[in-house]
């Protein structure tokens, strides 16, 4: 027998309850529906407010090498809070990915490395003008 105690649900308890919840249902954004696009290779997804976001399913911690018909398989939960893949046993919360967070702490540290070693014309162009002054400036010493 566990020693800890099971919390009593009340009137009150169920009425804060309620209040934050339509607190946060005004607040967050919510999804109204999610749909793949095996064309763009992106998650599509319709927020509540009228607006669709795009996301490239390769950024997708769990999705960015799973099979594009499992992925197709994409769930709203009832709430709007979150999407599942069943099949895949992945889970998004709607606002993490409206900031920007696409996995766990070590899958968007190797998105920053992966992205710091990608090179363009632009980057390639912007290293040549710095060569051309100098480089970069020698770091100083502020000791006195």
């Amino acid at each position: 027998m566990s020693s800890r105690s099971t919390p009593t649900l009340t009137d009150e308890s169920i009425a804060i309850a309620q209040a934050m919840t339509r607190k946060a249902d005004a607040a967050e954004p919510r999804a109204v529906r999610a749909r793949f696009d095996p064309k763009s290779n992106r998650l599509l997804l319709d927020l509540r407010n009228g607006v669709t976001v795009a996301v490239p399913r390769t950024l997708l911690q769990g999705l960015a090498d799973a099979d594009p018909a499992l992925v197709s398989q994409v769930e709203v939960t009832p709430s709007g809070q979150a999407l599942h893949w069943e099949g895949l046993d992945t889970d998004f919360s709607v606002p993490a990915l409206l900031l920007g967070i696409f996995g766990t702490r070590s899958w968007m540290a190797q998105l920053g490395r992966e992205g710091g070693r990608v090179s363009s014309a632009a980057k390639a162009a912007a290293a040549k003008r710095n060569g051309l002054k100098g480089g970069r400036p020698r770091k100083t010493s502020n000791k006195r």
